[in-house]
């Protein structure tokens, strides 16, 4: 997303949370941590993952013409396809009929009921397929959602135009580009339950397909706060993750999502593929204006773009983009504390984490923004944020060092004041891990510490 102070993606639901502060149904509070929890206290995790990964996860989904594939990395593929449908790609025009298969994952009882969710999916897409992800839930009151499209995607731009789905709704939850919320939160309604279903699709005749690795979603119930406790410094460690500036990208490709300024989750999201030994080849590039430095962030800029939202900032398909990368997996979660992102970084792992902020509230910034990605590679021994801001004049000043306070909570908080003085949203600890596909022990179990397996 761009680093200007502009409306959020999520403006919707900052809407709503500035409805219930007037109508009593929520308390505005100065960010002075009077509603935030008892500094002493133990932080909670009111999140749930669950991803299908594993021979006997995938056996254990309805098969509609799909197969498991076994092997290193099992999946799920297409078979014999359950039929062929015409599909209308609505920003190209273009009709196609297409073979399809769907696997629909067993329904998952989250043990945190949600108020929002967001799936992941990591998957091989050869030319001439693709897939969609969606999401059918139960509500706490017994009702059903509907089937809602998550995604429809696919790692090149030639068969179909990655894309998420608009105008999704029943009354009592929507889907904001890439994540599904209930309406009203304060009503008590939450997601208790889901399936995933993926439909794999491919040109007819033709023996490709899709083969999905990894499928699954983060639901969380984070309360409301503009403040969170503070936390206790950890293990001081620092990760040698590649530096890059998305301003010396400014101007180029403006067809996707305006150019460089806005490139921050694609910058974000390339830093990391890389320290994991993601390479681009000279064929993969030639595309790129070879004038241009770090021709790899334009590629990723372009394959990470959603055209429906018209933007580079989608978090399921940054976290796809990263897993099309041999031996690299990754998701889009939520993470409690300081402490979790310590725990990851002693384990040699990287964040990428989303946050929003005024210029003042984080020192050395030196801007304000409704959505920001950036890439947290290590602590110093006081506790500090060291990150890499793609929001930066050069690659070489993109290496921050943000003070811990003001980082755990500009990251962590869900409501906050912005220039305006008006109460919008914040993220809630939403953040990007990518990671081996083969993760060590000690890998495992941090991620598994997270709540990550």
């Amino acid at each position: 997303m761009s680093r200007a102070e502009q409306p959020s993606r999520r403006a919707v639901l900052a809407a709503a949370l500035a409805v219930a502060v007037a109508t009593g149904t929520g308390t505005a509070v100065a960010d002075t941590g009077a509603d935030a929890a008892d500094p002493g206290a133990a932080p909670t995790h009111p999140i749930d993952n669950r991803a299908w990964t594993s021979c006997l996860d995938w056996r254990g989904g309805t098969a509609r013409g799909t197969r498991v594939v076994a092997g290193a990395r099992p999946g799920v593929a297409i078979g014999t396809p359950a039929g062929t449908v015409d599909h209308t790609d609505p920003h190209t025009g273009t009709t196609a009929a297409w073979e399809y298969a769907t696997w629909t994952s067993p329904v998952h009882r989250l043990a945190v009921p949600a108020t929002e969710a967001v799936a992941s999916w990591n998957a091989h897409t050869p030319e001439g397929t693709w897939l969609q992800v969606e999401l059918k839930g139960t509500y706490s009151d017994g009702t059903d959602t509907p089937w809602y499209v998550m995604g429809r995607w696919a790692a090149g731009d030639k068969d179909i135009r990655r894309a998420s789905v608009d105008d999704q709704g029943d009354g009592k939850s929507s889907i904001w580009t890439d994540t599904f919320a209930v309406d009203n939160a304060a009503s008590g309604l939450r997601l208790v339950s889901y399936r995933l279903r993926l439909t794999l699709y491919r040109k007819p005749g033709t023996t490709l397909t899709p083969t999905v690795w990894r499928v699954g979603a983060m639901g969380s119930d984070v309360p409301d706060r503009f403040t969170v406790p503070a936390s206790t410094p950890g293990v001081a460690r620092e990760l040698a993750v590649p530096r890059y500036s998305q301003e010396i990208h400014a101007g180029q490709y403006p067809e996707y999502d305006n150019g460089g300024e806005a490139w921050c989750s694609p910058t974000s999201s390339q830093m990391v593929i890389e320290y994991w030994g993601g390479r681009l080849t000279p064929e993969q590039l030639a595309w790129v204006d070879p004038s241009f430095a770090d021709p790899q962030v334009c590629h990723a800029a372009r394959y990470t773009y959603d055209y429906q939202y018209a933007g580079c900032g989608n978090w399921p398909f940054n976290a796809a983009y990263a897993a099309t990368f041999d031996g690299i997996q990754g998701l889009v979660t939520r993470l409690g504390s300081l402490t979790d992102l310590e725990t990851l970084i002693a384990a040699g792992i990287p964040a990428i984490t989303s946050q929003s902020f005024r210029a003042e509230e984080l020192t050395g910034a030196g801007y304000g923004t409704s959505g920001h990605l950036m890439t947290v590679i290590g602590f110093t021994p006081d506790g500090d944020v060291i990150a890499n801001d793609p929001a930066s004049p050069s690659n070489e000043a993109v290496r921050r060092v943000y003070q811990r306070r003001e980082f755990e909570n500009i990251w962590l908080r869900t409501k906050r004041y912005n220039a305006s003085g008006k109460v919008v949203s914040g993220t809630g600890g939403v953040c990007y891990l990518y990671f081996p596909a083969r993760p060590t022990s000690r890998q495992r179990e941090a991620l598994a510490a997270v709540g990550v397996r």
